[in-house]
Formats: C-alpha cells, sequence, structure tokens
C-alpha cells in the first residue's frame, strides 16, 4: 500500500467518527443553550450514518492507513445501541476509542467492553459541584460523572484519560484538584486550552490559560517521550508519580504533525477541527458510489489538505466560519 500523505506530507493515521450531533449537556465552549435550546433543529435519524454505513467507511479509511479509531458525538452514548457499531468495528484491525460525558458509562459499559471497545476519554472540566453545574448546564452532577469512570474501569476500558477544557476566570482553580484526584491511578488528566471550535461559544483570546500557566502552575513536571506521530497531548511526568497531559493548540500549534480526519454524523468529511466545510461521502454512497469511487473522493480530499487554522489563527478572518464542535467531534 502506497502511503496517503496530504500537501504537507501528514499521514492518514486517525479516523474520528461522530455518531450523533446530541448531547445532554450544554457546555458553554461547545452547545450554550442560548443556541442548542429546546428549538434547535438536530439532525434527522434519516440523515445520519447508519452503523452499516459508519462501518463501510471505516473500512475504506483503514485501508488508507487509519489505525485508530475514536467515536465522539456530541455524546456518543445518546445513540441508540451503540455496542452494535462497536462489534463490527472490533473485526477490523484498528483500536477503538471513544470520548464521552461519563454519565452514561454505568448503564453501558459492560457492553461496550463486551463488544470491543478498548478505552474512554472522559469529560470532566471541574470537581467542585458549582463550577460544574456552571459549565455544563445540565443538571448533571460530578457525582455522575465519577460513577462513570469507576464503571469504566472496572471493565477494562483503560487506560482512561480524563479531559479538562480550561477557560479563565471559571475553572483553572480546578486543575491541582483534577490532578490530585487522579493523579494516584492509572488515569491520564489532559488539560486543554479553550479553543476557538465554531461560532457560538463565545471564545476570546483572553479567556485562554496558557499551556507555559499550567506548566508552572503544576511545576517540575518530567517531560515524555511522544508515543506516536500526531500524538496530540505533550505528556509529563508528575513529581509525585502520575501522568498529565497539555493539549495546546491555542498557544503551541501542533498542526505539522496531525495525522487526524473526521467524519461528522451526517457523512461529511473534515480534514481539520477548525474547518469551513466538509466533503460530503454520504450522498454519493446512497446514490450507489463503490468502494473505488468513495476511496478516489477520500484519496483526493486528503492528498489536497492543507490545514493549518491553529498556526495562522492570528491571521484569520473573523468572519470565516467553523463548524461546531458538537456536530464534528471534539
Amino acid at each position: 500500500m502506497v502511503e496517503l500523505r496530504d500537501a504537507r506530507g501528514r499521514p492518514l493515521r486517525d479516523l474520528r467518527i461522530s455518531v450523533t450531533d446530541r448531547c445532554n449537556m450544554r457546555c458553554r465552549y461547545c452547545m450554550p443553550r442560548e443556541v442548542f435550546g429546546s428549538d434547535f433543529a438536530f439532525l434527522s435519524k434519516v440523515d445520519i450514518l447508519t452503523y452499516e454505513e459508519i462501518d463501510r467507511l471505516a473500512s475504506l479509511f483503514i485501508s488508507l492507513g487509519v489505525e485508530k479509531i475514536r467515536l465522539s458525538g456530541g455524546e456518543p452514548l445518546l445513540r441508540k445501541d451503540l455496542h452494535e457499531l462497536i462489534s463490527m468495528l472490533a473485526l477490523r484491525e484498528v483500536e477503538i476509542a471513544m470520548t464521552t460525558n461519563g454519565v452514561l458509562l454505568p448503564r453501558y459499559a459492560p457492553a461496550l467492553s463486551a463488544a470491543g471497545l478498548d478505552r474512554v476519554t472522559v469529560s470532566l472540566d471541574a470537581l467542585d459541584e458549582a463550577t460544574f453545574a456552571t459549565i455544563t448546564d445540565s443538571g448533571h452532577t460530578v457525582a455522575a460523572v465519577l460513577a462513570g469512570i469507576e464503571a469504566a474501569e472496572s471493565v477494562g476500558l483503560g487506560p482512561i484519560k480524563i479531559n479538562a477544557v480550561v477557560k479563565k476566570g471559571v475553572n483553572e482553580d480546578e486543575i491541582l484538584d483534577l490532578v490530585e484526584r487522579f493523579s494516584t491511578r492509572d488515569i491520564a488528566t489532559r488539560f486543554i486550552e479553550y479553543m476557538d471550535v465554531g461560532p457560538t461559544n463565545g471564545w476570546a483570546m483572553e479567556d485562554v490559560v496558557p499551556a507555559d500557566e499550567i506548566r508552572t502552575l503544576l511545576a517540575d513536571l518530567k517531560p515524555l517521550p511522544s508515543q506516536y506521530q500526531g500524538e496530540v497531548a505533550k505528556r509529563y511526568r508528575l513529581p509525585q508519580g502520575g501522568e498529565v497531559g497539555l493539549i495546546t493548540s491555542v498557544t503551541e500549534p501542533f498542526c505539522g504533525d496531525c495525522t487526524r480526519a473526521r467524519l461528522s454524523a451526517d457523512g461529511h468529511l473534515y480534514t481539520c477541527l477548525f474547518a469551513s466545510q466538509g466533503l460530503d461521502l454520504l450522498t454519493p454512497m446512497r446514490e450507489g458510489a463503490t468502494d473505488d469511487d468513495l476511496l478516489a473522493l477520500i484519496e483526493s480530499c486528503w492528498m489536497a489538505r492543507d490545514d493549518r487554522y491553529s498556526e495562522i489563527r492570528a491571521e484569520a478572518s473573523p468572519s470565516r466560519t467553523r463548524v461546531e464542535m458538537s456536530y464534528i467531534g471534539g
């Protein structure tokens, strides 16, 4: 197989698949309630990829070099019978992970593990219930997320990672508490710089807590080597043991090593988290496109890929449209 590379020489290694655009939380940085309220027009069932269609496309991406698939949303566990999709994907030579807010894991973790899911990443931006409530605006609790983490651990869905988006004036005082909570376990907390994903989260540079500030706060971090090309998090060993990661898209962009493609719930291929538009694969597939036809579309799209938004953020037009994170998957 000839390795597929984009216009900047980056291979295709990772595929993120959004299985739904719906979520049971309304996090301010992703799906603010004033935009995604009761009258918001989410995708209809007929407009989203079936599990058979996802599996077919996944097999094509794997043939082009994809080694890791991550299921996301929205909240992926809102998609009915998700374990059925995982059991299909598990028949292929690929690592399968999932990002979730965790509250439904106590109900579904056993079936997910039995179906072949390898591991989960859980979003948890605060341990303080009041701060968590302010961020998620959902009625769910920290206790529910922690129960989800325990459920995932109990069925072997690890090593588990915790993702925490850090926003200045909101939850930067949660960093040390999160590290203390998880550093003594085989759980790595990853702190994510608040990003300008989508047009509705009110992002401003002054709301970003730079990675350098987090490194200074944690102190005496020992850098760890990358585990593979395209690894997003900068990894560190904590003085007391355990691991922490920093995802630094804003202040220390990593576009040059990005090996990730994204497939939205309605079958559009995106080559960047900050993309303005995607390539429709669902329509040609439903109109009878062969695997070779679809492969040609995917190959052409990836080979033309020249994305490096985070490197040129300061130069980007303020009016530039960007797809919502809840639609494309974080």
